[in-house]
């Protein structure tokens, strides 16, 4: 079994049904282990070290600001204990957690009963990916004010639902003339227009790509932004030769992308942009060329390396202690199922791989369309530390929506 599928069980048994409450054990590491070895033969126990006095609820930027007290607080929504034993004695995490989950001093209660977090967990891990798809469709793609990648694949999230009178209305001043989907063009407008193509709009399509490359703006982005539209416009040696430009200008000598030649780090989104650029260039190809095929397999298993116990992917990729990401964590499984599917990635590697992120991402999908540490936009930055400083979105996220959208309607795929 994948590691990942394995650590997984381990921290969330009695989220399907087992009996073992899961306890969260919060303080100093030497402190949690030696409690942890007092529980273990009674509950589920999950480590959740910390180092001070951190203040709760958190307040400020995650993780910029206040980032103990913000790991902290995500950590325990993500467990979804059914008792956290606190080992010291942290402002305001009573308080916070009350009416979620009882908070102890010492061993937790006798039996605890499930807690809300709890149960609302396992309310989001029994959604299949339609009832997702379902649930995010009420909240995003609904709207199309711009013809850029955010909005144009929320609302092909709503195409594979079959609402195509929804999504007639929202193009037709594109189609019918008034209003123009290349304005102020930008390479997110490449993308974007993979939503004419869907349609078969194909002179929106060849519009797009007419304009498309030189738009880079030398990001890892650009894969994505630009290779996917040339392949569905047919120019497939420009897409390629795109695909070839950004390498040079990116890809590093361990197989994964800085995001520019600014900085060699590996940002977590541009990461995802570039495997799932290549992965919707592949499926314009009625045949898919030998050259990019290459390119995605060897990405992809780069990136499989990458992956956390949670299933997760991070904020900067090689980094681990950066935070886990949402949307590139759902856009490289999403490029993983297509890549199954098609044949071009072996099943019994990367099936594992999806699934694990198809539950992290389950867990942090709420049923009212809100997301867990979705990266900001991010322009090149010159440095580690500015990538690191990056602010993690929890809420309702039209980006995190929107690739959510994308993994659910993958995995309703056979």
């Amino acid at each position: 079994m994948h590691k990942a599928l394995i650590i997984i069980a381990i921290a969330a048994a009695g989220l399907n049904g087992q009996d073992r409450p899961v306890v969260a054990v919060v303080g100093d590491l030497p402190r949690v282990l030696e409690m942890k070895r007092q529980l273990v033969k009674r509950y589920t126990v999950v480590e959740v070290p910390v180092k001070g006095l951190p203040v709760f609820p958190p307040s400020g930027v995650a993780y910029r600001e206040d980032g103990e007290a913000h790991r902290v607080w995500r950590e325990l929504h993500g467990i979804a204990p059914d008792a956290v034993v606190m080992l010291s004695d942290y402002p305001g995490l009573v308080e916070a957690l009350r009416g979620k989950v009882p908070v102890t001093r010492g061993a937790p209660f006798d039996r605890p009963k499930k807690s809300l977090l709890r149960l609302k967990m396992e309310e989001r891990l029994a959604r299949t990916p339609r009832q997702v798809l379902e649930q995010l469709t009420a909240v995003y793609g609904r709207e199309l004010k711009e013809v850029v990648y955010i909005p144009a694949f929320a609302v092909m999230g709503q195409l594979a639902l079959g609402n195509r009178e929804l999504v007639d209305r929202l193009v037709a001043p594109y189609l019918d003339g008034r209003q123009d989907s290349l304005a102020k063009a930008t390479g997110s407008h490449g993308s974007g227009h993979l939503l004419f193509a869907a349609l078969g709009k194909t002179e929106r399509v060849k519009a797009a790509a007419a304009i498309i490359a030189p738009l880079h703006n030398e990001m890892s982005d650009s894969v994505f932004m630009a290779c996917p539209i040339l392949g569905a416009a047919g120019e497939y040696e420009k897409a390629i030769a795109h695909l070839r430009f950004m390498e040079k200008l990116c890809l590093r000598g361990d197989g994964i992308y800085r995001h520019s030649p600014l900085d060699e780090t590996a940002w977590g989104r541009g990461n995802a942009f570039a495997l799932l650029g290549q992965a919707l260039l592949l499926e314009t190809m009625e045949k898919p060329d030998a050259r990019v095929l290459r390119s995605f397999r060897a990405l992809a298993m780069a990136l499989l390396h990458r992956q956390d116990a949670k299933g997760m992917w991070h904020q900067v990729i090689d980094h681990p202690e950066s935070y886990a990401e949402f949307s590139a964590t759902a856009m490289v499984a999403a490029s993983y199922k297509k890549g199954i599917r098609a044949g071009w990635l072996e099943t019994a590697t990367f099936q594992p791989a999806v699934e694990a992120a198809w539950r992290a991402i389950l867990a942090r999908t709420g049923t009212d369309g809100t997301v867990m540490d979705v990266c900001e936009s991010t322009g090149k930055q010159k440095s580690l530390a500015a990538y690191l400083d990056r602010a993690a979105i929890w809420g309702q996220d039209p980006r995190g929506g929107a690739m959510a959208m994308l993994l659910a309607a993958e995995m309703m795929k056979p």
